[in-house]
């Protein structure tokens, strides 16, 4: 049997389907690019804006016109929050939504088999976290480990806490052992990754995510660990001091805003302030000098005055973010927000425009402060005479090099910017 994957959205999802993916080889399966014809495709969809429910109408569409008698089967974030929606949809066979992926072989063969396994799942009653047995989701010389699922937040302007249900943990003993794992495929740095990554353990167990960090550091041959996007209230005095005693741990950290504005925040059901953000930066950064921030913004969020948006850029600049991800607001149909009055998309789409060249200034003004000193950098590609790779702090760094330095982690010095680039020479 021949099965392809296509996954949209977040790494959350691109774990999921390389996970659920090492399960269909494990039944004899031959996973092959989604391009091609194949007995079964299963697409991970995403429901995080507008354009992923589009996105992932249009990709199963694109499944059935590439084998119109091939099984296809679609998972993931859009397919929970809009059942009845996908199930209706006539180029769709399966339904699985963020739940029974653990089963995906056996439902895809009953399917297969003409039956029509019950599917539905009442996500928002879910207490045990997934396990997926396999392979967790690799790219290049980095491995994304999955630790946990849910989100309790509920911000007004997100669907995830609907597509994900409640929090849940994943075992600490079942993330070492994949981390291990990882570690004696070659793998020397990894992500910890989850829907709300912060709410690790908050569902009971006795740890929290700084236990993660330590626990997955301590495996003998992993040399680096990052964390994916976390929310400013998790760094609490403890959480900062050991993690800035925790030497590999990245000094990258992704930390959500989303508004400038308490007002805009305050709607948005965000639970700190303006303030309480800045204040957790500068405890990082006292902690651990030289520390990347980076972090996501809603431009256009209803009910958004020009002064509130302006209370935005300025925050940005104070906040000196070495990147910011830029999103223009995408109602979506059951959140709080969508019901509120909606701002035109042209203003929407011009501020996120304005907060982009924030954005670029703010990207030059950090890549220029890194250069100089000694920076320890995992390579991921060489190619052109050039090798590519990723500081601990997140800066992406060009060095000329005819070797390939691929998968090896090397002390390079930052000496100049071109073209967008940062450029190194090996030391």
């Amino acid at each position: 049997m021949r099965v392809a994957f296509l996954s949209l959205g977040c790494k959350v999802n691109q774990y999921e389907s390389d996970a659920c993916a090492a399960l269909f080889r494990e039944r004899g399966a031959e996973i092959c690019p989604f391009n091609k014809a194949c007995d079964v495709y299963v697409v991970n969809t995403c429901s995080v804006t507008n354009i992923g429910d589009r996105k992932s109408r249009q990709m199963l569409r694109r499944a059935k016109r590439l084998n119109p008698d091939a099984l296809v089967i679609a998972t993931g974030c859009y397919a929970q929050t809009a059942f009845e929606e996908v199930s209706a949809m006539p180029e769709v066979d399966l339904v699985i939504g963020t739940a029974m992926r653990h089963r995906i072989c056996d439902l895809a063969e009953a399917a297969l088999r003409g039956e029509k396994p019950d599917t539905r799942v009442d996500i928002m009653r879910e207490r045990e976290y997934e396990e997926l047995e396999g392979e967790g989701s690799c790219e290049r010389c980095r491995a994304y480990v999955k630790i946990e699922d849910g989100c309790d937040n509920f911000c007004s302007y997100c669907i995830i806490p609907y597509a994900r249900g409640p929090v849940r943990s994943r075992p600490m003993d079942s993330i070492v052992a994949e981390t291990r794992r990882l570690a004696e495929k070659g793998f020397r740095e990894i992500v910890l990754t989850g829907i709300h990554v912060a709410s690790y353990g908050k569902d009971g167990g006795g740890f929290a995510l700084i236990d993660a960090i330590e626990r997955a550091a301590a495996v003998e041959g992993i040399e680096r660990v990052r964390i994916s996007s976390i929310d400013p209230r998790a760094f609490t005095d403890d959480f900062i001091a050991r993690a800035a005693a925790e030497k590999k741990l990245c000094r990258h950290f992704h930390i959500s805003l989303q508004s400038g504005s308490e007002a805009v925040l305050k709607r948005m059901n965000r639970k700190y302030t303006p303030a309480r953000y800045l204040s957790v930066l500068e405890a990082l950064r006292a902690a651990m000098p030289g520390c990347a921030v980076t972090t996501d913004i809603i431009c256009g969020f209803p009910g958004e005055t020009e002064a509130e948006f302006a209370e935005t850029l300025a925050f940005a600049r104070a906040a000196k973010f070495a990147n910011i991800h830029v999103f223009p607001y995408s109602e979506r149909r059951g959140t709080a927000a969508a019901r509120l009055p909606q701002l035109p998309h042209g203003i929407r789409e011009e501020r996120a425009a304005r907060l982009s060249a924030v954005a670029a200034e703010l990207r030059e003004e950090f890549e220029n402060g890194q250069l100089g000193p000694e920076a320890e950098t995992l390579f991921e590609k060489t190619e052109n005479g050039f090798a590519e790779g990723l500081t601990g702090n997140y800066t992406r760094v060009f060095v000329p090099s005819e070797a390939d330095l691929t998968g090896e982690i090397r002390p390079v010095r930052l000496i100049g910017r071109a073209e967008g680039r940062v450029l190194g020479e090996l030391i």
